[in-house]
């Protein structure tokens, strides 16, 4: 059975904060200091590296921090809340799951190759390793799909300022993204990574007041738990059951695709080929401190999960059926509810600013890695060649001025989805899964030939589109849900572009070993044989331990949640 056609995505109109002189206050400061960074950014930009990777001069705690504020955008914040009240406690696995395993594997397997070859972008790599064909599909691709996410969140920041806060939508559009463009254009990546860091500890001051106020409104844990089995059933409240394979479930898959699906092949896909995480660790200062960016960013990615879904439980818990038609409610307005229910004045004033922060950074972190795969990936390859590095910076900024104007004419793509979490796990499986797959294959087998590379990426994102809008669309095919539909869509497009890679090597040349050094496991390039600088050698920064521990933590915290 399909899912309904839901509404557009909007918050209802009962969500308008009592917002007063001090909530906006404190949003006008946040404002003041975003710009401030942008202005104290621009005085270390003098050369194209600068302005596109920082001059590859960050310390591994900052790019780790931006690495998970760029993932921890206002569509996750408002979309796993939602996940949360629509699916129960499964919202764990998107985390440890679902991004752990793949965090870690990015910092102590593809870092090297990533960093050691001294690429500046995740299609940069795909040229290296396979040819041009490679390289100018993965950088279209990318490049449609940052904008599409980007207008993500523009789309939700605008329809979120107007419930909360009575702006109209172009208003806030336009704020928010002269904003970004501002910061952007002035300090390039530099200016968007510190504004991370800001970021991050802004989105933790809004999220934690609205986790600890909603548990208390229930009765703590215990009396959170005990509502939703009443109203759920007791399977609303861990992370496996229901998922055998025949049996039903709020999510609509078994733990074969939860594991297959969300735990490999989605994840994988995500975090180790999406340039808008990738691009803060090749800003880190040396080899070291770009494998060590994810391995940090995996320590507060194991817990932030509590403070967004805690408050989409707790919202189904308030309101038994929330998100359905007659509750007046839609999933995503799980965080905002929870903003106008419980939030005092002040307080009220820094969740608005966390959440406008979490849009931005979100925002930002997309646009600033369509400039540089638009700049460095497609215009200085393909169109204007040779030109002087100052030329290319000019030309960054300009195109960040189009990225933005174009994230605002694709936001409304999003207005079809109920779910905003569900939406971009549908982007991901068309665009990051058969990326993956051609990464995959081209690092680990040498015999995968140059043209295999184009061939296997194209094959994965035409099969994971068609069984999305053909087969599960159509109903040829009968999945409950969108995520299931998703993880399925992310297998398919998976398998199919191994199997074309594989075929196509069969019958094409591959390219000569020595052209593969450094980009194929089991070779090595100088780059990566670069011994720790000064610090980097003491125990406690060694990128195994701190890779090995985070999935051991991330293994524990099922435990409270598998019975």
């Amino acid at each position: 059975m399909q899912t309904p056609t839901h509404a557009p995505t909007y918050l209802a109109a009962e969500l308008r904060l009592p917002t007063n002189w001090l909530d906006y206050t404190i949003l006008a400061i946040y404002f003041v200091v975003v710009l401030g960074i942008g202005f104290a950014a621009r005085r270390s930009v003098k050369t194209s590296l600068d302005f596109f990777l920082s001059g590859r001069s960050l310390p591994a705690w900052i790019t780790g921090l931006a690495f998970i504020s760029a993932n921890l955008a206002a569509t996750e914040i408002l979309g796993m809340a939602a996940n949360s009240a629509q699916y129960g406690a499964y919202t764990v696995h998107w985390y440890w799951i679902g991004a752990i395993p793949a965090m870690v594997f990015l910092g102590l397997v593809m870092m090297p190759f990533y960093y050691g070859s001294k690429v500046r972008s995740v299609p940069e790599f795909l040229l290296l390793r396979f040819d041009r064909g490679a390289h100018l599909l993965s950088s279209i691709l990318f490049a449609f799909a940052a904008i599409l996410i980007a207008g993500v969140n523009l789309y939700a920041l605008a329809i979120v300022v107007e419930a909360l806060l009575g702006w109209p939508q172009w208003v806030a559009i336009v704020v928010a993204g002269a904003f970004v463009l501002a910061y952007i254009t002035l300090g390039g990546l530099s200016s968007a990574i510190y504004n991370e860091v800001l970021q991050f500890f802004v989105i933790l001051a809004a999220l934690i007041p609205i986790t600890i106020l909603g548990l208390r409104k229930v009765g703590g844990w215990g009396g959170l738990t005990d509502k939703l089995t009443a109203t759920h059933g007791a399977d609303f409240t861990t992370a496996w059951g229901g998922t055998g394979i025949g049996s039903t479930n709020p999510l609509g898959a078994n733990w074969l695709t939860i594991v297959l699906g969300l735990g490999f092949v989605l994840s994988f896909g995500y975090w180790t080929t999406n340039f808008a995480e990738v691009q803060r660790a090749l800003s880190a200062k040396n080899l070291s401190a770009g494998q060590r960016t994810p391995l940090i960013a995996a320590y507060p990615k194991i817990f932030i999960v509590f403070l967004v879904m805690i408050p989409g439980l707790v919202a189904a818990a308030i309101i038994p059926k929330f998100g359905t038609a007659g509750s007046g409610y839609q999933y995503n307005d799980a965080i905002p509810f929870l903003m106008q229910e419980l939030l005092p004045n002040g307080v009220l004033g820094i969740a608005v600013t966390g959440l406008l922060a979490a849009f931005m950074a979100g925002m930002a972190a997309n646009v600033s890695s369509f400039n540089t795969v638009f700049t460095n990936d497609i215009w200085a390859k393909y169109v204007v060649r040779g030109r002087e590095d100052g030329y290319y910076v000019r030309f960054g900024r300009l195109i960040t001025a189009i990225g933005v104007c174009a994230s605002v004419g694709t936001a409304f793509l999003a207005s079809s989805f109920s779910n905003i979490m569900s939406y971009l796990q549908t982007l991901f499986s068309f665009f990051n899964v058969p990326m993956f797959v051609v990464f995959i294959v081209g690092m680990f087998w040498k015999r995968a030939s140059a043209k295999s590379g184009f061939w296997g990426l194209l094959a994965g994102t035409v099969t994971a589109m068609v069984n999305y809008f053909v087969l599960y669309k159509r109903g040829i095919i009968s999945i409950p849900t969108d995520q299931g539909a998703n993880f399925v869509s992310a297998i398919a497009g998976f398998v199919a572009g191994a199997v074309v890679m594989f075929i196509v090597s069969l019958f094409t040349k591959p390219k000569p070993e020595q052209e593969l050094r450094g980009l194929v496991y089991g070779t090595r390039s100088p780059g990566m044989a670069e011994p720790p600088a000064a610090g980097d050698d003491a125990w406690y920064r060694k990128p195994a331990l701190l890779g090995w521990g985070a999935i051991v933590l991330a293994a524990a915290c099922y435990i409270p949640f598998s019975f």
